[in-house]
């Protein structure tokens, strides 16, 4: 990372602790009290070292309670610290997070669509909670060990300068080599969390593919393929770990140097009289105090290197092109239901074009089916509808009007939408279900569960409507699910409908009955039908013709089995024989 990225990731990191001053102030308080008392202690020590050897009692027990209260004061400063730092670091971790989800939120469906989700659940989590440890280690350590050392050396140099000056002279060794090799390990640290979002998302991919990997006895393949990157995980993060590593042994043996020089120097100052037995007992005392901080920021250096990684990481999601803002635009409401196409042109990879000058127009109230093979573009369609994604070229209307011109959120609510793929949150069955309308009461709920021939089943659950579920529960079918989402559209009764294979995962006569009760839902109701049983669409009022992106044929059933094109193939296709 370039010096001018680095210092940008820590200006934004510490933007995130502005809001919590109050408590950074507190535990900077906290450490300077709780430093100051401790910095006591051993003055206080060599005081009754001193009394000791000449037998003084009054001052030795004066100097036996001062140092009882200085060590009371020392832990309760080092509470109030600590207590401070945990929750600035916690708030911390929960803004960023906070600001992650919502920016979730307002990216395109082609940032979701082209990300391994695990990778991003990686950065939500064990990203942050990265950047929590590392910035409490810091708050904790740093505030105190700086503190400590500034400190020990103004007091040593009360006691002797002789001695704080063999200090000074080795101290910057241990400065430099820590600094030298902090500066090496971001680069691990980084490719370290990389590591761990790959790791994380190919563990999320097998999980929820676990019955595929079976059905197709991939296991030993797929244990490869996680071996594989177990490896490479296991790599980078050892070169992270040894790399670091080095700081805190490196930094002990040449604090071992300054309490040598200290213990010498000091000794020949006792002998030569500069100096009490008393006073070298508080010297050395301070110099183990002075060594021991550099330990702890080394290891502050290392969590901090590793924090600052993961931060780069959070901040390049934060920084992807969200979706065109859309403040003070109009929206959209209650439209009569006419759709147009004119002149629309899409493609997910500007390398290949799937839909190219595509032009329809919908009356209001048809039910219009659009068929053809995979991979045509019929999916696409609607996700132009919906505006999920955007057309390069051409424009979409309703009623005339230009969609891109309103709300994303106006628009999609002028439709009710039915995937082939079902979404079932977690929660009960009554909120699935009213997911489309939060204010619905309980008997619109009953009567939609009724009109997708779902409400028997959902009275034979233990708890009914009140039946916890999601979409790992093992109580419910896919149809059942489908149904489900089903009854949502059948609740929010939109302007208008979209159902892409909306029957899939139904049984055939559970299907008769939902087609019956589509059938009263889109009457005079614009419905656009992605289909692949052609037998399901033969009502439809028009019927698209997909192919390559483009439009090939369009009519009813009758018109385009008497022209005997390619939708008469792909029907006579699902019914030889």
């Amino acid at each position: 990372m370039k010096a001018s990225e680095y210092t940008g990731t820590l200006r934004r990191m510490l933007s995130y602790i502005r809001p919590y001053r109050s408590y950074l102030a507190l535990s900077i308080a906290a450490a300077l009290i709780s430093v100051a008392s401790m910095l006591v202690f051993p003055l206080l020590a060599g005081r009754a070292v001193d009394a000791i050897s000449q037998w003084e009692a009054g001052p030795f027990f004066r100097a036996v309670i001062a140092m009882a209260l200085s060590a009371g004061l020392t832990a309760l400063f080092q509470f109030l610290q600590n207590l401070s730092n945990n929750r600035m670091a916690y708030l911390i971790s929960r803004d960023m997070r906070r600001d992650l989800f919502s920016k979730l939120q307002r990216l395109p469906l082609s940032y979701i669509d082209s990300h391994p989700h695990g990778d991003v659940s990686s950065r939500m989590i064990n990203d942050v909670d990265q950047v929590s440890d590392g910035l409490l280690m810091g708050f904790t350590q740093l505030f105190s060990g700086v503190l400590t050392i500034l400190g020990t050396l103004i007091c040593m140099l009360t006691v002797s300068w002789i001695v704080t000056l063999v200090v000074v002279v080795v101290t910057p060794v241990s400065l430099f080599t820590a600094s030298f090799i902090a500066r090496r390990t971001y680069s691990f640290f980084y490719s370290q969390s990389e590591a761990k979002g790959r790791q994380t998302s190919f563990i999320d991919e097998m999980v929820s593919g676990a019955s595929v990997v079976a059905a197709y006895s991939m296991e030993g393949e797929t244990q490869r393929r996680f071996d594989e990157i177990n490896h490479h995980f296991s790599r980078v993060s050892l070169l992270a770990v040894f790399y670091s590593s080095l700081t805190n042994p490196v930094t002990r043996f040449v604090n071992s140097l300054v309490y040598m020089g200290v213990a010498l120097s000091g000794g020949l100052s006792c002998v030569y009289g500069l100096m009490s037995v008393g006073g070298l007992s508080s010297i050395l005392t301070y110099a183990s105090q002075y060594a021991k901080p550099f330990n702890e920021i080394s290891g502050v250096m290392t969590e901090f290197q590793n924090a600052i990684a993961s931060a780069s990481r959070i901040f390049t999601l934060l920084d992807e092109r969200e979706e065109r803002r859309e403040e003070g635009m109009p929206e959209l409401a209650r439209p009569e239901g006419s759709v147009s196409f004119d002149s629309v042109s899409f493609s997910y990879d500007k390398s290949r074009t799937l839909i190219s000058g595509l032009s329809l127009s919908v009356r209001p109230g048809m039910r219009v089916a659009i068929v053809g093979p995979t991979g045509c573009g019929k999916t696409t369609l609607i996700n132009l509808l919906m505006r999920f994604y955007e057309p390069d070229e051409g424009s979409i209307r309703i009623d005339g009007r230009d969609i891109s011109g309103y709300t994303r959120r106006s628009v999609r609510r002028c439709y009710g939408m039915v995937l082939q793929d079902t979404w079932i949150k977690r929660g009960s069955v009554r909120e699935n279900i009213a997911l489309s309308r939060t204010d619905a009461s309980d008997d619109e709920i009953r009567r939609a569960a009724r009109l997708c021939h779902i409400d028997n089943f959902i009275a034979a659950l233990p708890s009914g409507y009140d039946e916890e579920i999601s979409d790992e529960s093992d109580g419910i079918s896919e149809g059942q699910r489908q149904l489900i989402s089903i009854a949502r559209i059948m609740l929010s009764e939109p302007d208008m409908l979209i159902l892409d294979e909306a029957t899939s995962s139904i049984d055939t006569r559970t299907e008769l009955l939902i087609q019956d009760a589509f059938a009263r839902l889109m009457e005079g109701r614009t419905s656009f039908i992605v289909a692949h049983r052609l037998s399901t669409i033969r009502n439809a009022d028009l019927i698209l013709v997909m192919k390559d992106g483009t439009v090939i044929e369009s009519g009813t059933h009758e018109s385009l089995m008497a022209s005997g094109g390619f939708y008469a193939e792909l029907y006579r296709s699902q019914f030889a024989g």
